[in-house]
């Protein structure tokens, strides 16, 4: 009996150059079922009405004379009903411009004409290999990327998988990138995880915080200096930049550093090149910049205390970390990693995350983010007092609640459910009232930001008798919508 032969990947090629299709499929044949297309209409048709292929090659230049689609609307139209197919694009140039506009729309990686088959075999097994790991990742709720011995990449929400796959995507275009996100929101994890999915990820790493230094030193710190070049400086010190060449450097709080500054930056974005303090000769360097802040950028930029063009050009691509509080369902998950992080730094074994605590957590907005939940895990190892971190968390509750870990508790299942149930709902009605007084009592605002339908804040606001201020209602008043 025949054993049944192994189904091939499926390529499908798209560029109105006939020769270069040939090309494309006398190289592939062999190895794939390859179908080429020189019209986008009639590939659209073929995606439309048949099974996803494993990949598409595209040509960038399809519209040069204007009489026909481009690839970003073509780009736009894939993306619409087949989000997921791994888009290679076939370009002439390799201009910021063009890697940009082609990796926001998802393509996933660029080939320039002229390519040699060495060039196409491996962007297709690239691709290929990457999308067989995206498809095992469909079904991996929870994912611990570890990046270095101390930090790991923690996801668990359809939120993070999204900026998960933007960073794998934005690893491989080498440009600048800008990172948006409150304090504490883990930009410097995205900044490492990009850098380690790169092609510079053996090269050096390096962070430098803008907003922990004065103008001067922290011009020297990123460019070096001379001898004589200030009091003090007996000999020639290089900079980060120069540390860092062909490697990544992170630019923290971006938004922080000192005007006098941002013009040599713009330089090193632009050129590669800068001039060491006291030096009138050039360094040409070749680092990938990747900038954070936690300030609204374009308020900076109409108040002139961040120059525009440097915006423009830090923004190659920009990610934007959300806050802990849009993402609650990964507390759980961040908590436990926390706990064995914390765990084996001070040689102790992990303490138990119970309900209660759980949903304390759970409850808590969490304004410092990551960084707020590892020190309270981290507080929690050290203290191993349960109670404490949930009357930390919840001050309100913790006179009404019973302390948990008693001989009660462990011994009474019903005391246990009771005292779970009289948390849950003394951290809902705490969460729920601080929302509706930071929207002034918007409740189609409230009900927004707390992810429900406005009829279940309806209801959970007369369950636990929430009244706004100074309007506090009869008995038996209704609460009106």
């Amino acid at each position: 009996m025949k054993a049944k032969s192994k189904r091939k990947p499926h390529i499908v090629a798209l560029d109105p150059d006939p020769a270069i299709l040939n090309y494309l499929h006398r190289i592939l044949e062999d190895r794939f079922t390859v179908s080429l297309y020189t019209e986008a209409a009639d590939l659209i048709l073929r995606l439309k009405d048949s099974p996803q292929p494993d990949l598409l090659l595209m040509d960038w230049h399809l519209d040069e004379d204007g009489a026909g689609e481009n690839a970003l609307d073509l780009l736009t139209r894939l993306r619409a009903f087949r989000p997921s197919l791994p888009i290679v694009m076939l370009a002439c140039s390799a201009e910021l411009k063009e890697v940009v506009a082609a990796t926001r729309m998802g393509a996933t990686d660029v080939i320039l004409k002229p390519f040699r088959k060495a060039d196409i075999d491996l962007a297709v097994e690239q691709c290929l290999k990457e999308a067989s790991r995206l498809q095992a990742d469909d079904d991996e709720e929870i994912k611990e990327i570890p990046l270095d011995e101390n930090t790991s990449f923690v996801r668990a929400c359809q939120r993070m998988r999204e900026i998960e796959s933007q960073c794998r995507l934005v690893a491989r275009a080498d440009i600048p990138v800008l990172i948006l996100g409150e304090s504490g929101t883990g930009k410097e994890v995205a900044t490492l995880f990009i850098h380690k999915m790169s092609a510079r990820s053996h090269r050096p790493f390096m962070k430098v915080n803008c907003a922990a230094m004065p103008a001067d030193l922290l011009e020297s710190e990123l460019f070096g200096y001379e001898p004589g070049a200030f009091t003090g400086a007996i000999k020639s010190k290089p900079g980060k930049f120069e540390i860092c060449n062909y490697g990544t450097i992170f630019l923290d709080e971006i938004g922080e550093m000192p005007a006098v500054l941002q013009a040599k930056l713009l330089q090193v974005l632009q050129d590669g090149s800068f001039s060491r303090l006291g030096s009138r000769s050039s360094v040409k360097v070749d680092v990938r910049v990747i900038a954070a802040t936690n300030i609204d950028i374009k308020a900076a930029i109409a108040q002139k205390t961040f120059r525009e063009d440097l915006y423009y050009r830090l923004n190659g691509f920009t990610l934007k970390m959300p806050p802990l509080r849009e993402r609650v369902e990964e507390i759980p998950i961040l908590a436990s990693h926390f706990m064995r992080k914390v765990a084996a730094k001070y040689e102790r074994a992990p303490l138990p995350i119970s309900p209660a605590l759980l949903i304390a957590l759970n409850s808590y907005l969490w304004p410092g983010n990551l960084r707020e939940l590892e020190n309270t895990i981290k507080r929690y190892l050290i203290l191993d007092d349960e109670q404490a971190i949930i009357d930390e968390l919840i001050p309100r509750l913790s006179a009404e609640l019973p302390a948990s870990g008693g001989e009660e508790a462990a011994g009474n299942n019903g005391s246990l459910k009771h005292m779970v149930r009289n948390l849950k709902d003394g951290a809902e009605s705490a969460a729920i009232a601080k929302t509706l007084e930071g929207t002034g009592w918007n409740r189609k605002a409230a009900a927004s930001e707390l992810q429900i339908s406005y009829k279940a804040l309806l209801y959970k606001i007369k369950q636990y008798n929430l009244f706004p201020p100074r309007k506090q209602a009869q008995p038996h008043q209704r609460v009106k919508p």
